[in-house]
């Protein structure tokens, strides 16, 4: 399989919304890999959280780890990437004000075959210095819904338990090898099929 025959899956959301142990779950259901959110390895390394000027380098590792995965032999049709550069230039909007321009240029480039949100609607639990409160939560995905409208980047909004958001998911990028009992010479978009009910575009 080639990198351009891979469709990526961005999972996005604010703190505590389960996305990691979304990707993790659907990684495993298709049998392939996902890349795990690089800016939880900063915290655990570092033993704070980001500055400002730790923004780019976060999203530049980030995105550098989905390139190396992407090429690996072991992905079958999906790559799901927990968080984009997308994300990390959410959360300088939200602890800043303002976004690096090279982040920014990074959040304009955000091209996916489906771009997923998790919504804020499992129990907030705590996690060490990554995670703030509730509020912020609330805040964040407000911002990141505002961001994907600005942008015109269609999502798909997943709610509910893991059970459910996985049933969500495959209703819209179609079961385990789906892909493969069809010609598909481009990887389909979220606007192409899926729950009318949970698909968001501008």
């Amino acid at each position: 399989m080639t990198v351009a025959s891979v469709a990526r899956v961005a999972l996005l959301g604010a703190e505590s919304t389960g996305k990691s142990t979304l990707a993790q779950a659907l990684a495993a259901r298709y049998g392939t890999l996902w890349v795990p959110e690089y800016l939880r390895e900063f915290v655990e390394v570092n033993a704070r959280v980001p500055r400002e000027d730790d923004q780019p380098g976060i999203a530049r590792t980030q995105r550098a780890r989905e390139e190396l995965l992407a090429r690996d032999p072991r992905v079958r049709d999906f790559l799901f990437v927990d968080t984009t550069p997308l994300m990390t230039a959410v959360y300088s909007r939200i602890y800043w004000g303002r976004v690096p321009p090279d982040l920014l240029a990074w959040e304009a480039e955000h091209d996916y075959a489906f771009t997923l949100v998790a919504a804020p609607d499992l129990p907030w639990v705590p996690d060490g210095l990554q995670r703030e409160s509730e509020e912020v939560r609330r805040r964040v995905h407000a911002q990141l819904v505002d961001v994907l409208d600005a942008r015109g980047i269609p999502f798909a909004l997943l709610t509910g338990e893991l059970e459910a958001r996985v049933r969500q998911v495959e209703a819209l990028i179609g079961p385990p090898d789906a892909r493969r009992s069809r010609d598909s010479g481009n990887p389909c978009r979220a606007t192409e099929s899926g729950p009318s009910d949970t698909t968001r575009s501008v």
